[in-house]
């Protein structure tokens, strides 16, 4: 990282073009330090920087970057209470209380998916959907009359994700009696779209169990 600041400091002094930083510099020092989003589009500069990404290795540096952020929050939720509390060994005691936007109690509440401190959530009593976020004590309801967005374990499966116009979507899968429905709603335009997507017959029947990890 010295050698790094270095070189961008003589390049500013001298005006001159930033000198070759190579190919080991920025795979240790850059790259994991970046955006996960920024990370997936550097997949595509060539096949020696899509397999460097693509290896554990990589991976594990670039969540250790990710977690040396002091905003990083962690959601604890219990039966009847929730709390929010810093990362960190030394701080794992600070916790502060925090009263949920929705009339449940917080064991009512399931945490479908989450992506950059928004979380998409299920009421347990009404399997309604909702993104919440935590810190700011926000909350969007996004079930509507037609029946979308409704959640029904064992048959569903959620995912948050950003599209390429920065708007943050929920990505919903439902599948009926050898059907299976997708949606996608829109945060910026707040409505439900439905999109084609796995029109494969297997994936209609009651054998397939969709899991419950995030999408990525």
């Amino acid at each position: 990282m010295k050698k790094l600041k270095g070189c961008l400091y003589s390049a500013s002094e001298s005006n001159t073009k930033l000198p070759d930083l190579g190919p080991d510099l920025i795979m240790s020092e850059i790259l994991p330090r970046l955006p996960a989003k920024c990370v997936g589009r550097a997949k595509k500069v060539c096949k020696e920087w899509l397999s460097c990404i693509s290896s554990k290795e990589f991976v594990m540096m670039h969540c250790r970057h990710m977690c040396k952020g002091s905003r990083q929050k962690i959601l604890s939720i219990g039966q009847e209470s929730c709390f929010i509390s810093s990362t960190g060994v030394d701080l794992v005691d600070e916790k502060t209380m925090i009263t949920l936007p929705f009339h449940v109690r917080p064991s009512d509440v399931w945490i479908l998916s989450s992506l950059n401190g928004l979380l998409c959530v299920c009421l347990r009593n009404t399997f309604e959907m909702l993104i919440w976020n935590p810190l700011i004590r926000s909350c969007i309801n996004i079930s509507d009359s037609k029946s979308y967005g409704f959640f029904k374990i064992y048959s569903d499966a959620v995912g948050l994700y950003i599209d390429s116009s920065n708007d943050y979507r929920v990505l919903h899968i439902k599948r009926g009696r050898f059907t299976v429905d997708v949606m996608a709603y829109s945060r910026r335009t707040s409505h439900w779209k439905r999109i084609p997507f796995l029109q494969k017959r297997h994936y209609h029947t009651n054998g397939y169990v969709w899991s419950g990890g995030d999408f990525l």
